[in-house]
């Protein structure tokens, strides 16, 4: 019996998530194809500068990630006021 898949020519099995066709996040074109093993791409975007794109608005806090609000401030004035062993005692 022969193998009709492609896994003998060295590419993944149908439905993939690496054969994927990706939208790029920054422009919406085609993502880059995946780099052969020890290469570069820009993946999941379509180009370097797009890449670079996204890169500048999260230094420019365009993005931000969510974060749950800080402590209550009761919390770690007990915390603070605890006999809690110090850490750089023998």
């Amino acid at each position: 019996m022969t193998d009709t898949t492609d896994n003998a020519a060295g590419k993944g099995a149908p439905g993939d998530p690496a054969d994927r066709q990706l939208a790029c996040p920054t422009c919406g074109a085609p993502a880059a194809a995946p780099a052969a093993p020890g290469g570069k791409s820009p993946r999941p975007f379509c180009s370097r500068r797009c890449a670079d794109i996204d890169l500048g608005r999260w230094f420019q806090g365009r993005y931000a990630i969510p974060a749950v609000d800080a402590a209550d401030d009761s919390i770690i004035e007990t915390l603070a006021a605890a006999d809690l062993p110090d850490r750089d005692a023998p």
